[in-house]
């Protein structure tokens, strides 16, 4: 038995992309689909719960506003929210369906998952701030789960990407 490198372990390829750089080009994928489809979730969740938007009642979005209010970090947001709860309902519920669907396609990604890390901001500083200890409010991990996104963006597998080719082409 030798010792040393074997020759047929890796074979680089044409462009210079090996096995890892692929894996790497994809990274970004499991994250886009996990952070697209729970938004549109949520989304659509609250858009057909007839009982989360309505000013008052079991499971409302003004109760739950209301809960909230005394142990949130920015109060003040919560008074913004309770001026009118139903709008605000609604406009967290097609916030969240425009940043899925954004995140989900790749269309302007990078805009979307600002819309995404600003939702959760939002929430985790309203509505999970009082969790305790900090780590049991899920608002805060999804905040930082968008901050790749921010960053990168959607380079593949993405309307971005394929208007990004077209304008490189001259086609657009």
């Amino acid at each position: 038995m030798t010792h040393g490198r074997r020759a047929d372990s890796y074979t680089p390829r044409p462009d210079g992309a090996g096995p890892r750089d692929t894996a790497a080009r994809y990274v970004l994928l499991p994250l886009r689909i996990f952070l697209g489809v729970t938004f549109v979730y949520a989304g659509l969740d609250k858009l057909t719960d007839s009982a989360f938007l309505k000013d008052s009642g079991a499971g409302s979005i003004g109760d739950m506003m209301r809960a909230v209010r005394d142990s949130s970090a920015i109060p003040a947001l919560v008074d913004m929210a309770l001026e009118s709860p139903v709008g605000f309902g609604y406009a967290i519920a097609f916030g969240e369906l425009a940043v899925g669907i954004g995140t989900l396609i790749g269309l302007l990604t990078r805009i979307a998952a600002l819309g995404g890390a600003l939702i959760s901001l939002s929430l985790w500083l309203t509505v999970s701030w009082a969790a305790e200890p900090y780590y049991y409010g899920n608002d805060l991990p999804y905040l930082m789960a968008w901050t790749p996104l921010i960053l990168a963006g959607a380079p593949l597998l993405s309307v971005d990407a394929a208007l990004r080719a077209r304008r490189r082409r001259g086609t657009f």
